[in-house]
């Protein structure tokens, strides 16, 4: 299972470092640009996905919220954005590297945004993770679009797996 896990993890950097090249090459004027999506901008998206993750991060090391919303907007800075981005993937993987198997599969009390008790598999807290953030991508490559990008770049995990692009 903890395979599993890190090849997710891999993944899921390898996905954004290639949807934040992709956000890099249409300008600070369009990415920050609000076109109407639940998050406002691309920036906006990227930012939600990284703040979830800190959130998540922070109750799997037991430490206190990062963050009071998922709307925050702790940079507009798209490098400091981008660098943060790599902290937390790396993060996550070493997380998860340090687990074994039983642990992956252990339940795992938390508190959730409003204060509320809760108990999950960490199995589940962590492909929640992964599916939340390819859940935001996907909608962060459609914004690529919008803004004009022609072709973004393909993110499906098979693409990954077997080294395509």
């Amino acid at each position: 299972m903890r395979a599993h896990f890190l090849q997710l993890a891999d993944y899921n950097a390898w996905a954004n470092q290639r949807i934040y090249a992709a956000t890099r090459e249409i300008g600070a004027e369009a990415r920050s640009r609000d076109i109407g999506a639940y998050f406002g901008s691309l920036q906006g998206t990227l930012t939600h996905i990284l703040v979830a993750d800190h959130l998540w991060m922070a109750r799997l090391l037991g430490l206190a919220a990062p963050h009071a919303r998922l709307d925050e907007t702790p940079t507009h800075d798209f490098e400091i954005l981008w660098a943060a981005r790599r902290e937390q993937d790396a993060a996550t993987r070493a997380f998860i590297g340090g687990l074994d198997d039983a642990a992956i599969s252990a339940d795992f009390d938390y508190k959730d945004m409003s204060g509320n008790p809760r108990t999950l598999p960490r199995r589940i807290i962590l492909t929640h993770m992964f599916n939340h953030a390819t859940h935001h991508r996907g909608q962060a490559h459609h914004q690529l679009t919008q803004l004009g990008l022609a072709e973004p770049p393909p993110l499906d995990l098979p693409y990954f797996v077997l080294d395509l692009v």
